[in-house]
């Protein structure tokens, strides 16, 4: 902040819930009625805030449970001036159950999300088959699901719990999503570890 406001006039922009119990009411939360996207696990937000810029005719939240991560996402959407993102602090897989309305978001990203490696500790995983029908809920008919993983053992989980399970088809990832890489991202491709990723649409 500068002289105690905030970078460009810009306000901030982590949304306080007031209700864990209640959907959100999602014309709160933006200044205009735009197509709605999500991404689950935002971390810095070096992905959400790249795409955000490029796509001002759309409206991002950005789910993230660590507050430091939020707040960097804060910080750089109130830089670069942004009114079409917001971040809310709380579980990916609740924030789907319980607070997005029903077919209210053209698409869902999620990238490198914890891989929970030890065979203990996979139900712990976000994508798995209670995903898929959470995903197929919120989304609107059409809508993507747009998945990055540098673990193969995940990716082909990902992969066999979409593509056996109803409601999504294959489908492509486009080469200007693909380009925007998340915080994660830049630095496992540095040490040459490849990214798997996936996409699926609602049908």
């Amino acid at each position: 902040m500068h002289n105690g406001q905030p970078p460009n006039g810009v306000p901030g922009l982590i949304y306080p819930l007031t209700s864990i119990l209640e959907r959100i009411d999602l014309g709160r939360l933006f200044p205009a009625d735009q197509p709605l996207e999500v991404e689950l696990g935002s971390g810095d937000g070096s992905f959400l805030i790249q795409y955000a810029v490029q796509h001002p005719e759309r409206n991002f939240i950005g789910v993230e449970r660590l507050l430091g991560r939020l707040r960097k996402l804060d910080r750089k959407g109130r830089q670069a001036g942004l009114a079409n993102v917001r971040g809310l602090r709380i579980e990916s897989s609740y924030f789907l159950q319980y607070l997005l309305p029903a077919h209210s978001v053209e698409a869902l990203h999620v990238y490198f999300p914890d891989p929970w490696p030890k065979r203990k500790h996979r139900r712990h995983r976000l994508i798995n088959a209670s995903f898929v029908l959470l995903a197929h809920k919120v989304l609107t008919t059409g809508g993507l699901v747009f998945l990055r993983t540098d673990d193969a053992d995940y990716f082909r989980q990902m992969r066999q719990v979409f593509e056996t399970g109803e409601g999504f088809t294959p489908s492509e990832t486009p080469p200007e999503l693909a380009r925007l890489p998340t915080d994660f991202e830049r630095e496992f491709n540095a040490r040459g570890v490849a990214t798997l990723s996936a996409a699926y649409r609602a049908c």
